[in-house]
């Protein structure tokens, strides 16, 4: 079959229109491609054929932006328009919540929303630590800018349509130089703590069923009360979910700290599996079971079925970490009116139970650590600079796309073979050799090992108390202040 024909037919195939609707759907493809059908190619999937063939033929140029614009189009053909999915999410939802979801993720995944196969080009793993396995991933799934987005950006200064990546206005976006394509996207309209949110999944998902809830307000982030609130009504409409905040505050917090939103997904990560490593017990909330996490990062984990409670003691916690300060251990609330503390909270179900993770975060600077205190600190640097976000707090490593390469001649280094190692990396990669013997055979284990070793570290250094006699009292006096 002809290669516009065959994709007329995987559209009317989707649902999103019926057969009568075949010519137009033929004259929509034609409009994009240019009116000549052509033989289409056996294993190579027919979007990317259509955008080929739109290039041959001059109706786009030859860049990354302009194909990902019209590579969505052409999906776009096979979504359903956003009141069409948000009525059948609905209904889907009176069977069962993981009914709606199953059929969205579905749709996502099927009009490469989710870019899976981009997904499947990261490098994945777990490894064990002294605080259980964690997980690590070298994202090499989302594009780098396009050059040419970057060249705009520096002269452009006029207001942004839509403000921010995460604003409903994506919606359907065509797409442009420096902004996402989006032509395919569908948000889900939900109400959260009185207000219209809206729920979508990640198109580069770090984990399973990774999905956004945004404001449908372009409102920036705050972690207070309200952030609990708005957790707990998530978890009941969606339990088989996690969902958490970034932090509200520079170099702890994520990248989009303007626009309120949380993460979610279908995925049981490192932290939520670590124990109590000391009981705390608040006589004023008892129905609320609480505990220090046996973590490295310094997390408080409170559980309850019932709610208000929860939210109550976290909402307690968050305020009196808000002002509080230990300067025996850096830790510091305020400079002037600069507020420096605020939380990452995540929370899950465990049943009829919600269960609350209230990780402390500072993001105090120093001379010595002018990228923050509680932050990786420069030894580590060759593997992670960046901040410490929600998904990594959790035990689940984002590690730049650079160390593919990088790494691949660490290993040449190794086994003594012509190599081009990186000076940064040439420390590290001593003090391993000295400690083992590495072979060809042994190469990838202990490099990945390794790689979770340094990640250990890394969440030790965002810990507001460490692991050591000095780290423990000081939680003592935290808990005496709560």
């Amino acid at each position: 079959m002809k290669l516009m024909e065959q994709y007329a037919d995987k559209v009317i195939a989707s649902g999103a229109y019926e057969p009568l609707d075949r010519i137009y759907v033929l004259n929509k493809i034609r409009g994009f491609v240019g009116d000549e059908d052509v033989e289409a190619k056996d294993n190579e999937p027919l979007v990317s054929q259509l955008v080929d063939l739109a290039v041959k033929r001059g109706k786009i140029e030859d860049g990354q932006t302009e194909r990902e614009i019209l590579n969505d189009q052409l999906y776009d053909l096979m979504t359903p328009r956003p009141s069409v999915v948000n009525h059948e999410f609905w209904e889907k939802y009176q069977q069962s919540p993981d009914t709606a979801t199953n059929w969205f993720y579905n749709l996502c995944t099927s009009n490469d929303y989710v870019k899976v196969a981009a997904i499947k080009k990261n490098v994945v793993f777990d490894k064990p630590t002294k605080y259980g396995n964690l997980e690590i991933t070298i994202n090499l799934s989302k594009p780098e800018k396009d050059p040419k987005a970057i060249a705009a950006a520096a002269h452009d200064t006029k207001k942004k349509y839509p403000q921010c990546a995460l604003c409903m206005e994506n919606e359907g976006y065509k797409g442009r130089l420096g902004q996402a394509a989006r032509s395919n996207h569908r948000i889900i309209r939900m109400m959260i703590g009185g207000h219209k949110w809206g729920f979508q999944y990640s198109p580069y998902a770090y984990f399973n069923e990774h999905c956004i809830f945004l404001d449908s307000k372009h409102e920036p982030m705050k972690i207070n009360r309200q952030t609990l609130i708005n957790l707990v009504e998530i978890e009941k409409q969606l339990p088989a979910y996690f969902v958490g905040s970034n932090a509200d505050l520079p170099i702890v917090g994520g990248s989009m700290l303007a626009h309120e939103h949380y993460q979610g997904g279908r995925h049981s990560f490192p932290m939520m599996k670590a124990a109590i490593k000391q009981p705390l017990e608040f006589k004023d909330y008892p129905e609320v079971e609480a505990g220090i996490v046996n973590w490295p990062m310094s997390d408080i984990r409170l559980t309850s079925a019932d709610t208000t409670q929860l939210i109550d003691l976290g909402t307690h916690i968050i305020d009196v970490w808000d002002h509080y300060s230990d300067e025996n251990l850096d830790i510091k609330a305020f400079d002037g009116d600069t507020r420096h503390h605020t939380v990452t909270p995540i929370m899950h179900r465990d049943g009829e139970k919600f269960v609350l993770d209230l990780v402390l975060r500072d993001n105090n600077t120093s001379d010595k650590y002018p990228l923050g205190i509680f932050h990786p600190h420069e030894k580590l640097w060759h593997i992670k600079k960046e901040n410490i976000g929600l998904i990594e707090v959790m035990g689940r490593a984002i590690l730049p796309a650079r160390l593919k390469s990088e790494l691949a001649e660490v290993k040449k280094f190794w086994l003594g073979q012509d190599n081009q190692i990186a000076d940064s990396h040439l420390p590290w990669a001593k003090e391993i050799q000295a400690k083992m013997t590495i072979t060809p055979d042994n190469v990838d284990e202990v490099m990945e090992q390794e790689l979770a070793n340094v990640f250990a570290n890394v969440l030790e250094n965002a810990g507001a108390f460490k692991d050591d006699a000095a780290g423990q009292a000081g939680w003592s006096r935290f808990i005496e202040k709560l």
